[in-house]
């Protein structure tokens, strides 16, 4: 299983991930703000506390997504 070894929010609520394979994707969590788990997120100070917790990433409000998803439906960086 693949954990999360750095999280860094950065503009335009994106998010850079690397991965313990060397692996690193950009994911767009624009798109999960309407969501009601996500909703509070779209304040950038609240966006912008993320953190690692290995095989997935949280948020002060409790939300959170795993590492698959972050792999599977990020951008890979180049």
């Amino acid at each position: 299983m693949r954990s999360i070894t750095s999280v860094v929010p950065g503009p335009d609520f994106t998010l850079r991930v690397a991965f313990d394979d060397g692996e690193a994707r950009s994911f767009d969590l624009k798109p999960w703000l309407a969501d009601e788990a996500f909703e509070e997120l779209a304040d950038p100070d609240e966006f912008r506390k993320v953190r690692s917790q290995g095989y997935f990433v949280e948020w002060e409000n409790g939300a959170d997504l795993s590492a698959d998803t972050l792999y599977l439906l990020g951008r890979e960086e180049g």
